[in-house]
């Protein structure tokens, strides 16, 4: 008997076996996309609703460039463009939403 889409349990992560520099990169990501939360440019999980606080926003966005400055030599070259196009995006748009 097959089992039902229903039963199959998500996949979960042991973030416990993960390197520093895994972590670190997790961790950078996870902030990125709060900080576009914060921004008001994504909604926030589980609602329909933009909150826009751009202190927080600030703070990830800091958080995720020092995060960025410890991976530099320890990602692959394309990991790190990768994230460095990622703060630039980060940093770029909350300029541009300051200014409003």
């Amino acid at each position: 008997m097959e089992e039902s889409k229903d039963d199959e349990q998500p996949l979960t992560l042991d973030i416990t076996s993960l390197d520093t520099y895994s972590l670190l990169a997790l961790f950078a990501n996870i902030l990125s996309a709060q900080a576009w939360q914060h921004m008001g440019l994504r909604v926030k999980p589980g609602s329909d609703q933009i909150e826009r606080d751009l202190e927080r926003a600030r703070t990830a966005i800091d958080c995720v460039a020092f995060l960025l400055n410890k991976l530099e030599a320890h990602v692959p070259e394309s990991e790190g463009k990768r994230l460095k196009n990622l703060l630039t995006d980060l940093q770029i748009n909350f300029v541009r939403i300051t200014k409003d």
